[in-house]
C-alpha cells in the first residue's frame, strides 16, 4: 500500500450559487408491507439540502404515510 499526497488547492472546486436552501421532494411509490404481506402505495417525503463542507447534496427520508384510496 502506498500513500499519495494531493495538493487540495490544485483541485478544481466548482462554485455553488449562494442562497440555495433546503427543499423537499414527494414521491408516491408502491412498497411491500411486511406486516400485512401486501403491496401498498406510500407517499415518501425527502429533504434535499446542500452540504457546503463536503460539496455534495444530501437526500434523506423525512416522513412516509400510506396513500388513501
Amino acid at each position: 500500500m502506498s500513500a499519495v499526497a494531493i495538493d487540495a488547492q490544485a483541485l478544481p472546486v466548482p462554485a455553488f450559487p449562494a442562497g440555495v436552501g433546503v427543499h423537499w421532494e414527494t414521491e408516491n411509490r408502491t412498497v411491500w408491507n411486511e406486516q400485512q404481506h401486501a403491496s401498498e402505495e406510500r407517499e415518501l417525503v425527502y429533504e434535499i439540502s446542500w452540504i457546503a463542507e463536503l460539496g455534495v447534496w444530501r437526500r434523506f427520508l423525512r416522513s412516509q404515510r400510506k396513500v388513501k384510496s
